[in-house]
């Protein structure tokens, strides 16, 4: 990984930057970055994080909730430029014909209807600007399909069709849509995840560790910044070397 002094720097004063899923990991990391590059960092979970001042409290799996936040948004900053669907669940680790369909009901409502949710809101926000990003937080597992992760590799599927199918949709309208695809981040995330089922993910990674939410970061302002002009409905892999494809 570059070292601090070399990171890339952007000057995003004005802008307004919602990230779903910020009270912690990775969607902590992506807000707080947005924040030190001069950019209104908003806050879009169910709790705040430590010491958050922009924070609404939205439960991405009721739509009404994220009407709220963004009417209040709208209110306090006047714009949404940027919108990073983030939150995540990744629920058990577990053969699918031993997984509770309520469970695995409830990864696909967090991971897939909840980014096309807040994605179905905020659109409408961003078209009368003619402007705007959207990044949307998948994984490798979506590309894979992790054993014994059915549920959180189908839900991250539907997340990279739906960002193809949405960049597609939006390419002549000023917005941008592309995708991230992480391999195991090291965040609480893998607690909800078996010790066994953690290291098969290092084991498979040509760098051997696990990626940082500081990295995924840096992708997401560079996806979000004016650099980054011809790609919509892209998935950018950040795996250490294991994708492939």
């Amino acid at each position: 990984m570059s070292t601090p002094a070399s990171l890339a720097r952007y000057d995003f004063s004005g802008r307004v930057a919602v990230v779903t899923g910020a009270a912690g990991g990775i969607g902590r990391a992506i807000c707080d970055a947005f924040a030190r590059n001069s950019a209104v960092a908003v806050n879009w979970d169910r709790v705040p994080g430590e010491q958050d001042t922009r924070h609404f409290a939205v439960d991405i799996t009721r739509p009404e909730s994220i009407e709220a936040a963004l009417a209040a948004t709208l209110d306090a900053y006047g714009r949404i430029d940027y919108l990073v669907n983030n939150a995540g669940y990744a629920g058990p680790t577990l053969p699918l014909d031993e997984y509770d369909p309520l469970e695995w009901q409830r990864v696909i409502d967090v991971n897939l209807l909840g980014t096309y949710h807040v994605s179905r809101f905020v659109v409408p926000a961003m078209r009368r600007a003619n402007a705007g990003r959207i990044v949307n937080v998948a994984s490798l597992a979506g590309k894979e399909g992790t054993p014994n992760a059915s549920a959180y590799s189908a839900a991250k599927a539907g997340v990279i069709a739906l960002t193809k199918s949405l960049g597609k949709e939006l390419a002549r309208t000023g917005i941008l849509v592309n995708g991230i695809a992480p391999a195991a981040v090291e965040t609480t995330l893998l607690t909800q995840m078996s010790p066994a089922h953690v290291q098969t993910m290092i084991d498979k990674s040509p760098m051997a560790r696990l990626g940082t939410p500081d990295e995924v970061a840096q992708l997401v302002l560079w996806l979000c910044s004016d650099s980054c002009s011809f790609s919509t409905g892209a998935i950018f892999d950040l795996s250490g070397g294991r994708a492939t494809y």
